[in-house]
C-alpha cells in the first residue's frame, strides 16, 4: 500500500471541510449543556478508554506495516462521516451518522475511541460541533459506546454463524443507535428534575428516532459497502488485520 497516498487521503479532507464550512448546525452535546460535575464525570469515564487506544496504537504499529496511515485514514473517515448534520425537527438540534462501527471493524474498538476523540476535538475547535467541556461525554457516547457496541455485535454475529455482510450491517446499525441511546441517557441524567430521569430519557430518545432510525440503517449499509470495497481493491489490508471477515 502506498503510504503517501493514504496520508494524503487522511489529511487533505480536514482543511477542505474547515475552509468550506457553511452555516453551523450544532451536533454532539454542545458547550455548556452539561453541569460541571457531570462533565467531569464523563471525562473520568472517557480517559481510560483513550489511554487504552494509545496503548493499542503502539501495539498496532509494531504488528501491522501500514498501521499509522491506516489509522489516519480511518480517523479521517470518522471525521467526515460524523460531520454530516441532519436536523431533528422534534428536538431543535441535529443528528448525524458516526462511522464508529465501520472504524471498529477495521482497527478495533479501542483505536476507534482514539480516532473519535481526535475527530471530536477538531470538530469542537473548528466547526462548533460539540464543546471542550462536554468532550468527555461526546467521547463516551460516540467513541466508547459506538465502537464497543458495534464491534461486540460484529464478533458475536460471526461466532453464531451470521453471514459476514449481515454482521457488518449490524455493526453499523447498532453502533449508531447505541451512540444516541447513551447521549439520551447523558442528557437525561444531568438535566432531568429529581425523579424524572426515566421520563426525560424516553422523551429525548423518542425525539431522535425520526432521524436516527434511518441513519442507523444507512450506517449499516455503509459498513457493508466500505468493507466490500476494501476487500475488492485492497485485500492485503484485510489479511494484515487478521483476515477481516468474520
Amino acid at each position: 500500500m502506498n503510504r503517501r497516498t493514504i496520508l494524503k487521503a487522511a489529511v487533505f479532507p480536514v482543511p477542505a471541510i474547515i475552509l468550506s464550512a457553511g452555516p453551523v448546525h450544532a451536533m454532539h452535546i454542545s458547550e455548556g449543556i452539561l453541569p460541571l460535575p457531570w462533565a467531569a464525570l464523563w471525562f473520568a469515564v472517557a480517559l481510560p478508554f483513550v489511554a487504552w487506544g494509545l496503548r493499542d496504537l503502539r501495539r498496532f504499529d509494531r504488528e501491522v506495516p501500514f498501521a499509522k496511515p491506516l489509522v489516519g485514514l480511518v480517523g479521517a473517515a470518522v471525521f467526515i462521516i460524523s460531520c454530516m448534520p441532519v436536523p431533528v425537527p422534534t428536538a431543535g438540534t441535529c443528528s448525524h451518522p458516526c462511522g464508529t462501527g465501520l472504524a471498529a471493524v477495521f482497527i478495533g474498538p479501542a483505536l476507534t475511541v482514539l480516532v473519535s476523540s481526535v475527530a471530536l476535538v477538531l470538530q469542537a475547535l473548528f466547526l462548533a460541533h460539540g464543546g471542550l467541556s462536554t468532550l468527555g461525554a461526546d467521547i463516551v457516547s460516540m467513541g466508547v459506546a459506538g465502537a464497543f457496541s458495534g464491534y461486540g455485535i460484529y464478533r458475536l454475529a460471526g461466532r453464531i454463524g451470521v453471514p459476514w455482510y449481515a454482521a457488518l450491517f449490524l455493526a453499523g446499525l447498532v453502533s449508531d443507535w447505541a451512540t444516541y441511546a447513551v447521549t439520551s441517557f447523558q442528557l437525561a441524567s444531568a438535566l432531568a428534575a429529581p425523579g424524572s430521569t426515566g421520563q426525560m430519557f424516553g422523551a429525548v430518545a423518542i425525539a431522535f428516532m425520526p432521524t436516527q432510525i434511518p441513519l442507523g440503517v444507512f450506517e449499516g449499509f455503509l459498513c457493508v459497502g466500505a468493507y466490500r470495497f476494501v476487500k475488492a481493491r485492497r485485500p492485503e489490508v484485510l489479511m494484515a488485520l487478521g483476515g477481516g471477515a468474520v
